[in-house]
């Protein structure tokens, strides 16, 4: 945190509730509950939109390839670590992994770790209280991490925290949920992963949403409710109102315990409607031009070459974002390292425009105030555009650039949409400069 937004936070606790600062502008946000994630050079924010499934063991792979295209599902929940872990994973290795979203599927991290220790029913003996609750959700948090990046989960990905139903008449145990959330979610903010929670609607869900503004607590960037009413519906719910994790931020388990067929094949399944941040995992493709490709530190050949690839050699991509023209296209492709490609040069679908098959370059931050317009162009003269960004949804940054000055910084961030909002407002590694790994804006 930089010694300006201590100072605002000192300024704020203060005042109370001191609504302006700095010639009539909002205060950015404190540490909590809006954390910034560090990311990795080599990440981006994948997002899934679409209808999901689990299964306590992940399936196989002649299982996913039978229901694509057969089943209504893209989603697939994969439980990849946790002490309270129930089922055995025979299939689920980094190449189950690489070759499951070769297939087309979007994955959806689940670590099921210490439980409350007031959670209803004596399974999953593993629990935390008050006492040790930081301490767990730290472990489970650097865990959690250490085994998604051994599957080949990326920096970017959500990671969900499981959390089973609890009672929340007992006032400890709510706190203890509240400590162990927010030790997880800085944790793995820390190491370049987004943090989500999975809670049932009357317990987790209710007591995360009540602390939505709280700065006692860092907020998770994604939740994933249980209700089994049969509703899919992600708005609407009944202890969090749509203000809260409102963009790209909600998952809801709607059906439990049955089994459906596809394909001719049946599996037992909980039914799930995803529109919230997923796994991350690179696509492997090779350089096509007949000269060593020079990989670069920016999406243009004006940045420094940092690596040489020979023709036919292999590229780890993990995301696309527009820069400098090249041959057909404006593409450049992210690798695993941090460099930049021109796409023009590398074996995806398309060397004209985007591929569908991979996402978009996007490093997101919570938006730190109520209500945040997005202009035009970056600068506060510029004439605002869409709906105005709630406090606490993800900002989908794909780039930033110089623009007028807000309160401490003059960068402005530029989202998915051609919109762009001041970055003094969205929980990057910085409001004062620019924050890495974000690349300029062409």
């Amino acid at each position: 945190m930089s010694a300006t937004r201590t100072i605002l936070r000192s300024l704020a606790a203060f005042g109370g509730s001191l609504a302006v600062l700095l010639g009539g502008l909002a205060l950015p946000a404190a540490a909590e509950p809006e954390t910034p994630v560090y990311y990795a050079s080599g990440s981006t924010w994948t997002r899934a939109d679409g209808l999901g499934f689990d299964t306590c063991t992940a399936p196989s792979l002649t299982q996913l390839a039978a229901w694509r295209g057969t089943s209504p599902y893209k989603v697939v929940n994969i439980y990849f670590g946790g002490n309270n872990r129930g089922c055995a994973q025979p299939n689920l290795t980094r190449t189950w992994v690489r070759d499951a979203v070769v297939g087309g599927w979007k994955l959806l991290p689940t670590y099921f770790g210490y439980q409350p220790y007031c959670k209803f029913g004596a399974s999953k003996p593993n629990r935390y209280t008050v006492a040790n609750a930081i301490a767990r959700g730290n472990a489970d948090g650097a865990d959690a991490v250490t085994q998604a990046a051994a599957l080949g989960v990326r920096p970017g990905s959500g990671l969900y925290a499981d959390v089973e139903h609890y009672d929340r008449t007992d006032a400890n145990c709510r706190k203890a949920v509240h400590m162990y959330v927010s030790a997880w979610t800085k944790t793995v903010h820390a190491s370049g992963y987004l943090a989500g929670v999975y809670a049932h609607q009357d317990s987790g869900i209710r007591d995360l949403s009540d602390a939505y503004n709280w700065t006692t607590y860092a907020r998770p960037d994604a939740v994933w409710m249980a209700r089994w009413d049969g509703n899919p519906s992600l708005s609407n719910w009944p202890t969090a109102p749509n203000s809260h994790w409102p963009s790209y931020q909600r998952a809801k388990q709607y059906q439990g315990d049955h089994s459906e067929t596809h394909g001719g094949v049946t599996m037992n399944i909980d039914s799930d409607n995803v529109k919230a941040p997923v796994a991350t995992v690179a696509r492997t493709y090779q350089v096509t031009s007949t000269d060593p490709l020079n990989v670069r530190s920016g999406p243009a050949t004006s940045y420094a070459a940092v690596r040489t690839y020979a023709p036919g050699a292999t590229l780890f991509v993990v995301c696309q974002t527009t820069g400098q023209r090249v041959g057909t296209t404006s593409v450049w492709d992210r690798l695993t390292n941090g460099a930049w490609a021109s796409d023009y040069y590398v074996s995806t679908p398309s060397n004209t425009g985007f591929s569908s098959t991979l996402p978009r370059c996007l490093y997101p931050g919570q938006v730190t105030v109520d209500s945040l317009n997005a202009r035009t162009g970056p600068g506060a003269s510029f004439p605002t555009t869409g709906s105005p960004l709630r406090r606490g949804a993800l900002a989908p940054v794909m780039c930033q650039a110089s623009g007028s000055r807000v309160g401490t910084t003059s960068v402005w961030d530029k989202l998915y949409g051609n919109r762009w909002v001041s970055d003094y407002y969205v929980s990057n590694r910085s409001n004062t400069t620019w924050s890495a790994p974000v690349p300029r804006c062409p």
